[in-house]
């Protein structure tokens, strides 16, 4: 009797699997319309923005439907800089980026890793974003990076992402999102000061995300 029912359950999940795979790949895949992000403020939060650009061999690399690459500087002269790697459904939603290996490869020194919580207003309680300190020649790399998806959802691993790709090509058909990262060089002694104000500029542009978030169809 037990062995009949988990079979039922079972070939029931799976009737389940198959119809919403179905059902997606009968909706067809969005495109995007309106990339939007590349209109987020130049002026933000005290800080004057100012366009930069990699090499194309960086963007090849990257292979996003947008890229946003500025440099903040605040009026006693210190600079943040922003990068945002946009990726559409037909992308995937998510990017190979990965700072603790890409950090190293370009010669920077992992001295710390973990999460720290920031406060969006659509997150009263506080979400964790990623944290990670980076050392070369002296100087120190304080960043903080996440995903981004659906406007005001912030993710901070890759395993809540796929999760937000799943249920949101299901309700929504769509699993679009993006890599975001704020950083700003420190020396040793200034490192307590650079992450408070990264972790405030973070705060900042998480309330400016979900009003430029990207529109497919």
């Amino acid at each position: 009797m037990n062995n009949n029912k988990y079979f039922i359950i079972i070939f029931t999940l799976l009737l389940f699997c198959a119809a919403t795979v179905l059902t997606i790949a009968r909706r067809g895949e969005p495109e995007v319309v309106k990339t939007n992000l590349e209109n987020l403020p130049m002026q933000i939060g005290g800080y004057q923005g100012e366009e930069d650009s990699f090499s194309q061999e960086v963007y090849d690399t990257l292979d996003a439907d947008l890229h946003v690459y500025r440099h903040y500087r605040s009026e006693d002269d210190k600079q943040l800089s922003l990068y945002l790697g946009y990726y559409g459904t037909a992308k995937g939603g998510r990017t190979g980026h990965n700072p603790y290996a890409c950090l190293p490869g370009a010669g920077w020194g992992l001295q710390k890793t973990g999460t720290i919580q920031v406060f969006p207003s659509y997150y009263p309680d506080g979400v964790d974003v990623n944290y990670v300190i980076a050392a070369k020649s002296g100087i120190n790399n304080v960043m903080l990076h996440w995903y981004q998806a659906a406007g005001s959802k912030v993710l901070a691993t890759g395993l809540q992402q796929n999760i937000q790709r799943f249920v949101g090509r299901i309700l929504h058909n769509r699993n679009d999102g993006a890599y975001i990262q704020v950083n700003a060089l420190a020396t040793t002694e200034e490192i307590p000061l650079v992450k408070e104000k990264v972790v405030e500029f973070v705060q900042i542009i998480m309330e400016e995300l979900p009003q430029y978030w990207p529109k497919e169809r």
